[in-house]
């Protein structure tokens, strides 16, 4: 044999043992791109694989709001003069005869101080009696208490005043300047004014969510949509319990990226291209960026329209491929919507499972010729 013909039998050679080990399953990352496709409903699999176009971002662009429900907006803000069970009145009465009815003798006035409005909403007063307070102003108390004493002492004059009291209040929980049970007044009757007084979000504005529970009913909205949009602004009801916590919504990354993990959003809506980027971009000596993948379950109403059908019932395994080479691939990628539980996989380029069974076939071939020297020695 001829050394030319040795030489190409010698590469032969080498080609067909690097082939028998890239296929004997080598070290990888996950599936390579030609297994994805192997999986799809196309070919008689279980997922379907559909390449990213401006169709499919528009047919999957959509995102959960967040946002109160009509009770919620609908609510007027209430008057903060209004009294509430459980809140604590000040009353004053002055009278114009040298034996009052309720002071003492020679004392200018006579200070009822303290008087809580029961769980009935109601209060009691000497000689006046009970006295229905919930409900009214503390001008309508005056003019009630008025009525009933002025037949019993002459020109009563009283003066009824709201104290400091765990009537008409609101609970503030979770990621906020100061967490505590706040009065409704006059500057803080919405509930962006109630934030702002226990000190704003102490979370990146950007993730924050804030929950307002009344009763059975439950809202949950965006901060920052809050002040974007005044009109979400809703009006509060003492007992309202107000939660400020981050956004809990992630996406996993796998493969050939800059790193593998559980990611938490970082803003209300990100992209794939952010995403990539979120985990240090593309693993540049492996990642394959033809082979850029998203997976996830896609309900009905989103899938029919993706795939084109209208037959398709109940959550489907999808696949969107992002080809980062094409000319709009990056592109589609930046107009590519996230979804909470998404997994972002990168491939690995062909050329890294040649390395590495070159590399297996090189450090094979070096410990047979150290058992070889071995042997000889």
């Amino acid at each position: 044999m001829t050394p030319r013909n040795t030489r190409w039998a010698r590469s032969i050679a080498l080609v067909s043992a690097l082939s028998i080990l890239s296929s004997c399953g080598l070290p990888q990352v996950g599936p390579n791109k030609r297994q994805i496709f192997a999986g799809s409903v196309q070919r008689e699999g279980d997922a379907f694989v559909v390449t990213v176009n401006d169709h499919v971002n528009q047919a999957t662009s959509v995102v959960p709001a967040l946002g109160f429900a009509q009770e919620f907006l609908n609510a007027g803000v209430s008057g903060s003069d209004t009294i509430s069970a459980g809140d604590t009145l000040g009353i004053s009465v002055w009278e114009n005869v040298d034996e009052p009815l309720l002071g003492a003798q020679g004392a200018p006035f006579a200070a009822l101080e303290e008087i809580q409005v029961d769980g009935s909403g109601y209060i009691f007063i000497p000689y006046a009696g009970r006295i229905r307070a919930a409900g009214n102003t503390p001008e309508a108390i005056r003019r009630i208490i008025t009525t009933k004493l002025e037949d019993q002492t002459p020109d009563p004059q009283v003066q009824v005043r709201r104290l400091a009291g765990d009537g008409n209040t609101v609970t503030l929980l979770g990621n906020v300047g100061g967490q505590g049970v706040f009065p409704i007044e006059r500057p803080t009757r919405t509930l962006a004014a109630m934030l702002a007084r226990a000190g704003g979000v102490s979370i990146t504005p950007e993730i924050a969510q804030v929950t307002v529970t009344r009763g059975r009913h439950q809202g949950t909205i965006w901060f920052q949509d809050l002040y974007d949009n005044p009109q979400l602004d809703i009006a509060l009801r003492g007992g309202d319990r107000i939660l400020v916590e981050a956004d809990s919504r992630s996406f996993t990354a796998l493969g050939a990226t800059g790193g593998q993990a559980q990611v938490p959003f970082e803003r209300q809506s990100i992209s794939a291209l952010e995403a990539i980027a979120q985990v240090g971009g593309l693993n540049p000596t492996t990642a394959d960026p033809t082979g850029v993948f998203v997976l996830r379950n896609e309900r009905p109403e989103i899938a029919n329209p993706v795939l084109g059908r209208n037959d398709l019932i109940g959550e489907q395994r999808m696949v969107y491929v992002l080809d980062l080479t094409q000319p709009n691939g990056i592109f589609m990628a930046r107009d590519f919507v996230i979804r909470n539980g998404d997994t972002l996989y990168v491939t690995e380029a062909p050329f890294t499972q040649f390395n590495k069974a070159l590399s297996a076939f090189l450090g094979t071939a070096q410990s047979a010729s150290a058992v070889q020297n071995i042997g000889g020695n």
